[in-house]
């Protein structure tokens, strides 16, 4: 009994101590999204002790799994720095948890702090006191402020008894996800063996490419921006590793070469549609591939000519639409076959997307007779519904996005696979797209979107198609769109439904925007989508005080238009 008192004196120190040494500062309030806690990078030092204590707890009340943080602001500016917090899944936060984080990161003094954990923790039943430890893992990326919050990050791990953190080094985003995830499997987890399972799995992707395909040296050929960040660096160390495809980066983090998403990144090319810095009209013609700061993200593009600024952009929904033709592809060839030895392989594949995909995108993968759901916007959303899934596969347009294989569809796959490698039907089609099917969802990371995973991923199916940039960009014409803020007051005046396509309150305003997208007919170029009018949807962000207007019409200035007339409709109601 002694013990047990000593030990809950100490933890309540530890916590009053860290709380004040971290001071929340003036002014500052910060809230847990999707993106974590992000700001100024030299004012979040609190919020990532208190994160430190957060992934603790949660690492405590899941019997000592391993949990992760990463230090990062992703494609914001150098001078932003963020933290989130990766579950034992290799997931994000679980989103009960995320009303707690807020008030741990804007409790206003040691205080305060101490009785919200203390309160917590009875409330969530987390045994507190030095019997029962927990493990986090630390990853950060090549941002200014990183260290120093690292350490930040280190203290507040250290104010919870029991609690041990593995500092993992300077990594992308994903690969500290893919690690958690790992180690709660109990299979290696170092960064060594996360690059040994990318080359592997291409390799073997490569080697399954049937023999007339394969394409010229030029489409071997790609130019990677790695915005000046984490994943540019990672891709030169690998890059001379990967046989059959010629890297060359550029934006790559090297010193004296550009500032961290300064215009270059895939949220800016995906944007502003321009050549990014480090690029020239030399590069016209050449297949091109953008990453984000922490290389979560990855669009491609081409530059379009030697005499204007412009690129040919390929962003997420046309990675989607790629990954899911050539997994469509390897199920029908596995259970199409026609073959004597004909062993099928049941699979439910759903596409995971948001309001934002683009139109064109979502009647292409439903003209393929894929089933296409919808969430609200957010990564958290997107995952937990894919996992519902035999295979899932979301993506964002801003390219993130993966695709996850259920692990009973995988032990199926495994089956299949050494059945078929036993018999005669070794050299067979089906053969050949099990292994496909089993190389990918080793080359993906199936925890969270990963830029480098999914790049090789794009390449190694391309190859396998024989396919240009330019056959690729071919698979359907997206419709024109435009994206609008609008400042309100109160953004949670506005309610949605129906996947934040639909605005239930104010109901007029959902009554005004459907008679403006009825004033916009779609064209006969885009007849083959499953409506006739423009398109229009509302929603309040979840970050800023602005309700976002999303517009698609058959042409840009009737996008614009529509846009412009929703955000004046919104203005009026609630400016």
């Amino acid at each position: 009994m002694a013990a047990n008192q000593e030990q809950e004196k100490e933890q309540r120190r530890r916590l009053l101590d860290v709380a004040s040494r971290f001071p929340l500062p003036s002014g500052c309030r910060f809230s847990y999204g999707t993106a974590g806690f992000r700001a100024d990078g030299a004012t979040m030092a609190p919020a990532v002790c208190r994160a430190g204590i957060l992934a603790a707890l949660r690492s405590v009340k899941l019997a000592g799994a391993a949990v992760g943080i990463v230090i990062t602001a992703s494609h914001n500016p150098v001078g932003d720095n963020g933290v989130k917090i990766a579950d034992p899944d290799g997931g994000m936060m679980a989103q009960h948890w995320e009303p707690f984080a807020d008030a741990l990161a804007n409790a206003p003094d040691p205080d305060a702090l101490l009785q919200l954990v203390l309160q917590f923790v009875k409330d969530e039943g987390i045994p507190l006191g030095g019997h029962h430890t927990a493990q986090v893992l630390l990853g950060r990326d090549t941002r200014p402020t990183g260290e120093y919050l690292l350490d930040a990050a280190l203290q507040g791990i250290n104010a919870i008894v029991g609690a041990h953190a593995i500092d993992m080094g300077i990594l992308t985003t994903p690969q500290l996800h893919w690690m958690v995830r790992n180690k709660n499997k109990g299979i290696k987890a170092s960064e060594s063996d996360y690059f040994t399972q990318l080359i592997d799995s291409f390799r073997r992707m490569l080697e399954l490419v049937p023999k007339d395909k394969g394409g010229d040296e030029l489409a071997k050929k790609l130019i990677v921006d790695g915005a000046n960040g984490i994943g540019g660096v990672k891709l030169e160390q690998i890059k001379a590793e990967l046989s059959g495809i010629d890297i060359i980066v550029r934006n790559s983090g090297k010193e004296g070469e550009g500032i961290l998403n300064h215009m270059c990144g895939a949220d800016f090319v995906q944007k502003e549609r321009v050549t990014h810095h480090g690029f020239s009209p030399e590069d016209v013609g050449v297949r091109c591939a953008s990453l984000d700061g922490d290389a979560d993200r990855l669009v491609y593009f081409c530059v379009s000519s030697a005499s204007e600024n412009k690129v040919d952009l390929v962003d997420g929904d046309k990675i989607l639409s790629l990954f899911a033709l050539f997994i469509r592809e390897q199920l029908d060839i596995i259970n199409n076959s026609g073959s004597q030895v004909n062993k099928s392989l049941p699979a439910r594949l759903g596409i995971v997307q948001t309001a934002y995909a683009n139109g064109a995108s979502t009647q292409f993968l439903k003209n393929l007779g894929l089933e296409v759901v919808f969430t609200p916007t957010g990564v958290k959303y997107l995952h937990k519904k894919a996992l519902e899934y035999d295979i899932g596969i979301y993506f964002e347009a801003n390219g993130h996005g993966t695709v996850v294989f259920s692990e009973e569809f995988l032990s199926q796959l495994d089956s299949l696979s050494n059945e078929l490698s036993s018999e005669t039907a070794n050299g067979s089609a089906q053969y050949h797209a099990a292994m496909r099917l089993m190389a990918a969802s080793q080359l993906i990371n199936q925890a969270v979107g990963d830029a480098l995973s999914g790049l090789l991923l794009v390449e190694a199916i391309l190859q396998y198609k024989g396919w240009s940039f330019q056959n690729w960009c071919e698979l359907y014409s997206d419709l024109p769109s435009r994206q609008l803020k609008v400042k309100v007051i109160d953004r949670s005046s506005i309610v949605t439904t129906d996947s934040e396509t639909k605005v239930s309150q104010p109901s007029s305003l959902q009554e005004s925007i459907d008679k403006e997208t009825g004033k916009h007919q779609l064209n006969r170029m885009h007849c083959n989508t499953n409506y006739t009018h423009g398109r229009c949807f509302v929603r309040p962000s979840g970050t800023e005080d602005v309700v976002r207007v999303y517009a698609e019409a058959s042409t840009q200035v009737e996008a614009d238009s529509l846009a412009r007339s929703v955000a004046h409709h919104v203005e009026q109601l609630l400016g």
